[in-house]
């Protein structure tokens, strides 16, 4: 319908932006749209307006470009109450002159749908009404759609650069009191420049993201990150369910990495509730069938959310404590933004076969003079999301698996990813609060656990058919990993790696495994899933070198688990540890072998690496070395 006979058609209903204002009524309470989506042109009317006004309370979920209502000098006419608080409403709620209404964005449209919160206005923008009657809200569904058919008075700006997107989007102009025709650009939004500690994080993220998984992606700098990572990665036919995206998404899609094609629910679709972007990505989706917007009770129902199979969950946070409690709407007393869909989808993740729950933070903040993984969440910070359910954390340094672990595990997992300057900090913390052994050995490491240099991946002949064994770099956390490899050695293999026959392993011993720096000292574990998730891991076998900077050599040693001996496991290891010491320009490996150890002097003879050996001089053992 041309913009001519729909001003024809509805004339009775057409305002001008004055008018509709003066049509609300002291005292009451207005809903706005939300985000790039928001009615700029009424908000502007509002403030002008503002004579007319007194003691209005707006309410929003987020909001974006100049919003004079929010000024000081309209105390007495407007306060708002925002749901999430943005950028420009920081100032204002912090001085009490705006309100913070913390709950999960899919309960928010119950508060308007139940009149628990009753909406006497909404002001929302939507496309044209088309030759049906139907305007669609276009990129801000969300809570708009809610609070719009719960209002007493519906105020549309109809914009023609509203796109018209498909789903349970439109609203039909007999349900709307008053059309404020007036074109204007919608606002936009680009996201923060990617550096290279945000890709980092990004590349973390795109490893865990398997084919045909669906993803939930947010605004900002890091889904930037993890859909630039994810255009190399390999992986096809990912889905989208989410509550919104931005231009990120497109990349994605040109290139054929998000199909939707093996979707569980919605197939062929990429399901939100709003977007946020430039005009690129409104021009993208308008009229496009391959995306559909649907109102936040239903994309960000845990229910819905869980049907999708590998939902990965990727949210942000503020801080985390060493237990894995996660504060992400406040800087302790300080409210910062908002729980939004976090809790909504890391649910929702958990409940989805495979699927995968992950909070993503840079490891500190204030020009690294504060860590964000802390012994204690600072006063006033609140718990957006249980340490139950918590199930992956990523930063620059790693990732940290706390799904199902102790606490103990935990707090060497998180410090493990923590900036190395305070990562003994925190150790001597947990300590204090008996979190871990009295006696755990300081972290060496001053750089990651995660170094994709050092890990490799083969399949092997297991006990019960093939199997795949990925090596990697030894963990602190790895300790009782560690410890369930030892009791299932033989005796034999027990006798033959320790030099005697040990009935039990010290914790000392098992320290002993992982306090490296991988500068001097390297161990890598080599590891299977035992899991359909991949995220219970069992070590099979574990290597080690430790350089002796004076000859340039190292020693080192292996231990197998006894099913995997004699499957090439360990020649891949020590081939393995090769390579690694090769490229540090260590130039000899040397090993003490056992003299009754037979299988161990024939495999070290087969490697083709034997430059020297010889027994000592006590007859005790033979020493290998070996030719990088």
């Amino acid at each position: 319908m041309s913009g001519t006979k729909w001003t024809e058609k509805y004339k009775k209903k057409i305002v001008t932006g004055p008018q509709a204002i003066k049509k609300i009524k002291r005292g009451t309470r207005i809903f706005l749209g939300t985000g790039c989506g928001v009615p700029h042109h009424l908000v502007l009317q509002l403030a002008e307006n503002a004579t007319h006004m007194a003691d209005n309370e707006i309410v929003h979920l987020l909001t974006l470009g100049d919003t004079p209502s929010a000024d000081p000098k309209f105390q007495a006419q407007f306060r708002h109450n925002s749901f999430f608080i943005s950028a420009n409403m920081r100032e204002a709620v912090e001085e009490g002159r705006a309100d913070y209404s913390p709950i999960m964005l899919s309960d928010i449209p119950k508060l308007f749908k139940q009149k628990r919160m009753p909406i006497d206005v909404a002001l929302i923008q939507v496309s044209p009404p088309d030759e049906h009657g139907y305007c669609s809200l276009g990129i801000s569904v969300d809570i708009t759609k809610a609070a719009a058919e719960s209002a007493d008075l519906i105020i549309a700006q109809v914009n023609t650069r509203m796109p018209v997107t498909h789903g349970n989007s439109f609203l039909n102009v007999r349900d709307i009191d008053f059309l404020v025709p007036y074109e204007e650009p919608l606002r936009q939004f680009e996201a923060a420049e990617v550096d290279e500690t945000i890709n980092l994080i990004g590349s973390y993220v795109a490893r865990l993201v398997e084919n045909e998984s669906t993803l939930e992606l947010g605004i900002g700098a890091l889904p930037q990150a993890v859909c630039t990572n994810l255009q190399d990665s390999g992986v096809r036919d990912i889905g989208i369910h989410t509550e919104m995206f931005s231009d990120s998404l497109i990349p994605l899609i040109e290139g054929g990495v998000v199909t939707c094609a093996k979707k569980s629910i919605h197939r062929d679709k990429v399901i939100a509730s709003f977007a946020m972007g430039t005009d690129k990505l409104y021009r993208y989706i308008d009229n496009n069938p391959f995306f559909e917007f649907h109102p936040s009770e239903y994309v960000n129902d845990p229910h819905v959310i869980g049907q999708n199979k590998k939902m990965i969950a990727i949210n942000s946070a503020l801080e985390i404590d060493l237990t894995g409690q996660v504060c992400a709407d406040s800087i302790g007393h300080r409210f910062y933004s908002g729980i939004g869909g976090q809790v909504d989808f890391i649910r929702g993740a958990s409940r989805s076969p495979k699927g995968k729950a992950i909070i993503c933070m840079l490891s500190t903040a204030m020009d690294d003079e504060v860590s964000r993984i802390v012994p204690r969440l600072s006063e006033g910070a609140g718990v957006v999301t249980t340490r139950g359910d918590v199930e992956v954390v990523i930063t620059e340094y790693g990732l940290a698996t706390l799904h199902g672990k102790t606490i103990r595990e935990r707090v060497l997992s998180l410090i493990a990813v923590a900036h190395p300057k305070f990562r003994n900090e925190l150790l001597n913390a947990a300590k204090k609060m008996r979190y871990v052994f009295e006696d755990q050995v300081p972290f060496q490491v001053q750089g990651t656990y995660f170094a994709s240099e050092y890990e490799s991946q083969e399949e092997f002949k297991g006990p019960d058919g093939p199997v795949t064994i990925h090596f990697r770099l030894i963990r602190p956390d790895d300790s009782d990993r560690i410890k369930e490899l030892f009791y299932d050695l033989s005796e034999e293999s027990i006798y033959f790696r320790f030099l005697t026959p040990l009935r039990s392993i010290q914790r000392r011993t098992l320290q002993d495994f992982y306090d490296v720096d991988q500068d001097r000292d390297v161990s890598i574990v080599a590891v299977i899933h035992t899991d359909d998730e991949g995220e219970t891991e069992r070590i099979v076998g574990a290597g080690r070198y430790l350089l002796d900077r004076s000859k340039n050599e190292a020693e080192f040693a292996l231990i197998i688990q006894d099913e995997f001996q004699g499957k090439g496991v360990g020649s891949f290891l020590l081939n393995h540890l090769m390579r690694i010491a090769k490229s540090k320009g260590i130039d000899t490996f040397v090993a003490f072998v056992h003299p009754q150890n037979i299988p161990m002097v024939k495999f070290l003879h087969r490697t083709g690496k034997v430059v020297e050996s010889h027994l000592s001089i006590s007859d005790e053992e033979y020493i290998f070395k070996l030719g990088l």
